[in-house]
């Protein structure tokens, strides 16, 4: 069986958790069926990987437009393939189209869902309405949709009522165990100023409001003075979220000594030695499928505090590898309660930074569960059950 996995995004430039998902995904199911990628951006030397670039005439055009002329030559060059599985918005459309075209099954995988991202019209104007219909048109037409959390299959039911329950299956997103393991070595922390005989708190994610970053700064006012706080945040979605998450960090480095903000997309081996030394990993996140970053914390035995929202619950045990935060939300994501949601998240990093044996414990449990619960052979074993039926 000849699968074509579709994907803006595959290493190395990778952004986000699809991008992850896609590139583990695409190594364990090379075990078990023939695979090619098809994603956006530079040419890839890797075999079996192609990647396309925004058609001449468009180089100008609202990005979403772009968006669809690179999935119209990703849909054209599927021709030979027996399934496609297409991920996130951005190659949805090239799935859906390859699939009227050449008359193969369509899989979507779901890692989160444009209705419930309205600040993304922020980013892209109409481009916001293109996005939503090249996402609804794939979904509806697709022969079978996976969901990577319990919380995002509710997601898809919700948001696409037209679609059948049976249609909708649960398969997690994943976490290499190998790689994503404790690094004692702090060579990576005096390279960026983070000091090691100090406890901080680390965030890892782009600057978007569906990551909530600027919940967390405004809770690190509140953080015990002896702990330092690490940012390993970069990719801002406008030049007004980079400009209030400027601020914001200005504003909290005049408070407090301690703020270490890294901008620039760090080799992963880097941020597994910082994960590694943190106390804390604090998830934010206004609206988070599943959360892949929360594994990785968990992989490297750091204790996680998070919001118990979308498929985060599924991921952090509450009390054993870390501390939910609850939030109540809005039409637009944002927390009801933004002050009193800063204030929950404060409270919790603050018990975790104050019992260090405490959270030790809880950093040890959460890689025992990402070991036993989380691995990629088991996710592509599910997924190639999945291909089979619909042949």
């Amino acid at each position: 069986m000849r699968v074509d996995l579709l994907s803006r995004e595959y290493p190395p430039e990778v952004y986000g958790g699809a991008g992850v998902h896609v590139e583990y995904l695409a190594r364990e199911l090379r075990r078990l069926v023939d695979v090619r990628v098809r994603c956006f951006g530079a040419r890839r030397d890797e075999r079996g990987v192609d990647a396309y670039r925004v058609p001449g005439g468009l180089e100008t055009a609202n990005p979403a437009l772009q968006v669809l002329g690179v999935d119209l030559e990703m849909a054209s060059a599927c021709e030979g393939a027996d399934l496609v599985h297409s991920h996130t918005w951005y190659a949805n459309f090239a799935g859906h189209v390859a699939k009227l075209l050449y008359g193969v099954p369509h899989v979507v995988t779901t890692h989160s869902l444009e209705p419930l991202r309205p600040w993304k019209a922020e980013q892209l104007g109409g481009g916001y309405t293109l996005s939503g219909f090249a996402e609804r048109t794939a979904l509806l037409g697709a022969d079978a949709v996976i969901a990577v959390s319990e919380g995002m299959r509710r997601d898809v039911l919700a948001c696409y009522p037209e679609i059948t329950p049976e249609r909708v299956t649960v398969i997690h997103n994943g976490i290499d165990t190998e790689e994503y393991a404790p690094d004692h070595d702090s060579g990576v922390l005096l390279e960026h100023g983070i000091a090691p005989d100090r406890p901080y708190v680390v965030f890892v994610g782009r600057i978007t409001r569906q990551k909530g970053l600027a919940h967390l700064l405004r809770a690190a006012r509140s953080f015990p003075p002896e702990a330092q706080l690490v940012l390993c945040a970069g990719a801002p979605d406008t030049p007004e979220i980079a400009a209030e998450i400027t601020g914001l960090v200005q504003e909290l480095r005049a408070r407090r000594a301690g703020v270490v903000w890294i901008s620039e997309m760090l080799p992963r081996s880097q941020v597994i030695q910082i994960l590694t030394h943190a106390t804390v990993f604090v998830c934010p996140s206004v609206y988070e499928p599943m959360g892949i970053v929360n594994l990785e914390a968990m992989a490297c035995e750091t204790a996680v505090v998070a919001t118990a929202t979308g498929g985060i619950p599924e991921v952090v045990a509450d009390g054993e590898t870390g501390l939910l935060v609850p939030i109540d939300q809005g039409a637009d994501g944002e927390p009801l309660d933004p002050e009193g949601f800063a204030a929950a998240i404060a409270e919790r990093v603050g018990a975790l930074l104050s019992d260090p044996p405490r959270a030790a414990a809880m950093g040890r449990a959460g890689r025992r569960r990402a070991v036993e619960h989380f691995s990629w052979p088991a996710i592509a074993a599910r997924t190639q059950d999945l291909y089979n039926r619909l042949k």
